[in-house]
């Protein structure tokens, strides 16, 4: 873009640059007025004289005709140099290594701070993963995290120190981060050697120490927040020390995230220790100015059922005027969620609800996978145990659900079936237009 067409882009509204601008350009107006006035009004009148005998003399060499436009581009060309140097330095100073020029952060800035409120639950890369793609969207992002996970790093953490799990937090805060690269991937650095140090991430134990320090999950939350310039907020779904408990169809009861995950019957029954875990208010206040409630994608049994047994996180949602959406999975999960449709998951989330005294639905809205047909990858899924989950598009429809499909697996070629995080904003987002537009 020229130099030009950027120059325009500052008479954009909203930037809340030029009254500013214009504030300071009345205030020394005043002030000299007020010197002036101090001094029994002899500066102005100076001024006024002297002005008067230099333009006498410039209309004696030029005439008016000549000589007013000539002094009055020169007095715009060096009011455009100023502000451009001054824009420029401020641009170097607030980031000095980044292309992006002023204007375009600043109208950029201005549409995310405008975007909708959107809290997303969830857990593990699912919720990751869909927070990296709705930040392009909205700074007014909250992401509920459960704090159930009790395997690897994280485990370890939660056993030897004592601390709630800080994996899924730290995905979520790196997934929401506008610091640069290099700090978000030192977060994320794991630890492939040391004694007691191996399978450790960065940000795992950062997250640890200040929890430590603070003495609260939450502020240590707060304080990686601003380390990372995070866009938006990562509240834990509860600040309880929850383990998870599961029912299987055989009648065996396993205990652990991890156990559950693994399970070798199908579930039919989820709960956790201790019952009835309280709520943050922040995640409360953030569900009740929520423009839209988010649940998925994500493990069903360990990553999004664990925040419904959270009593008040469920309740606030049923209070809520907001739309729900719940976002499926692509594939089932082996020893999860074997052989369940799109059907099935909405009937273990309705089903976790009843648990609670909920006899409605709290998410009446599915976003599910277009077929992914038959393709190598497919097939190697196939061959671990994973399938498609499908959706019965009309059947749903006639239980009154609302069902949106979409690629959300993206359009270049990869070598996992994952959610792709632009694909699934633009899903949530369409979603969120439409029920705008008809509200």
């Amino acid at each position: 873009m020229s130099s030009s067409r950027r120059a325009v882009r500052w008479l954009q509204p909203g930037l809340v640059v030029k009254r500013w601008m214009i504030t300071s350009g009345l205030g020394l107006v005043i002030a000299l007025l007020g010197a002036a006035v101090w001094a029994d009004l002899q500066p102005i009148y100076w001024s006024l004289e002297s002005i008067r005998w230099l333009l006498s003399q410039v209309t004696r060499v030029l005439p008016r005709g000549i000589t007013g436009p000539l002094v009055l581009l020169l007095g715009g060309l060096l009011i455009w140099l100023g502000l451009n140097r001054s824009f420029g330095s401020i641009q170097q100073a607030l980031a000095p290594e980044k292309d992006t020029h002023l204007v375009d952060a600043l109208l950029a800035q201005r549409r995310l701070n405008r975007g909708p409120n959107i809290v997303a639950i969830g857990g593990g890369t699912g919720l990751a993963t869909l927070l990296s793609g709705l930040k392009r969207y909205s700074s007014n992002l909250t992401a509920i995290v459960t704090v159930a996970d009790d395997g690897g790093s994280s485990g370890v953490l939660r056993r030897e120190l004592g601390v709630q799990p800080p994996g899924d937090i730290r995905n979520c805060l790196v997934a929401l981060a506008r610091e640069e690269p290099l700090l978000t991937r030192l977060f994320q650095y794991r630890f492939k050697a040391g004694s007691g140090l191996e399978g450790h991430s960065f940000g795992n134990l950062f997250l640890s120490a200040l929890t430590a320090i603070t003495g609260s999950l939450e502020a240590a939350i707060s304080a990686s927040s601003r380390v990372l310039a995070v866009q938006g907020q990562v509240v834990p779904a509860t600040n309880a020390d929850v383990r998870l408990w599961a029912e299987l169809e055989n009648g065996e009861r396993i205990e652990g995230e991890s156990r559950i995950g693994r399970a070798t019957s199908p579930i039919v029954r989820l709960g956790c220790i201790p019952e009835r875990p309280p709520a943050l208010p922040r995640a409360l206040e953030a569900i009740a100015h929520a423009d839209l409630i988010v649940l998925g994608p994500g493990s069903l049994y360990t990553s999004l059922l664990p925040n419904l047994l959270v009593p008040e996180l469920v309740e606030a949602m049923r209070r809520s005027r907001a739309p729900r959406l719940y976002v499926c999975n692509l594939m089932t999960q082996p020893g999860e969620t074997d052989g369940m449709d799109v059907s099935g998951h909405l009937r273990a989330i309705e089903a976790q609800l009843a648990t609670l005294g909920v006899d409605e639905r709290l998410f009446s809205a599915v976003l599910a996978q277009e077929d992914l047909g038959r393709s190598p990858l497919v097939e190697h899924y196939r061959r671990r145990g994973a399938e498609p989950v499908s959706c019965d598009e009309t059947g749903l429809r006639t239980q009154g659900y609302e069902v949106m499909r979409a690629a959300l697996q993206g359009t270049r070629p990869s070598a996992t079936l994952r959610h792709d995080p632009r694909s699934v904003a633009i899903a949530v987002m369409r979603f969120y237009r439409k029920h705008r537009r008809d509200s």
